[in-house]
């Protein structure tokens, strides 16, 4: 994690719970202030982790992601077992019968 990125949750999380702040709301107790900080602490790393997979990816463009020849290659592959597969089944369903005398 980043210095701005720790600085940041550190402010955050001491304005969240600040006792003053937290006793205002109307209808929210001691129970209702942790919830709050509980619910703000986990938005914190959520946008905290999406920032830094965003930096990430604007660091590394080409993150190894899957190629469209691949997904091409790999498509084919599967298509031509599935073939062979039927084919084989068709062939031993029409000679079914005279197979099972040997």
């Amino acid at each position: 994690m980043k210095h701005t990125a720790a600085r940041t949750r550190r402010a955050v999380l001491r304005a969240t719970t600040h006792p003053h702040t937290a006793s205002r709301r109307p209808g929210r107790g001691r129970r209702g202030a942790r919830a709050w900080t509980r619910a703000n602490g986990a938005v914190l790393r959520l946008t905290t982790r999406v920032q830094e997979g965003l930096q990430e990816a604007a660091r590394r463009p080409d993150r190894g992601d899957i190629s469209t020849t691949t997904v091409i290659i790999w498509v084919a592959a599967v298509t031509g077992a599935v073939l062979i597969a039927g084919t084989i089944a068709v062939v031993i369903a029409k000679y079914n019968g005279k197979l099972s005398g040997l």
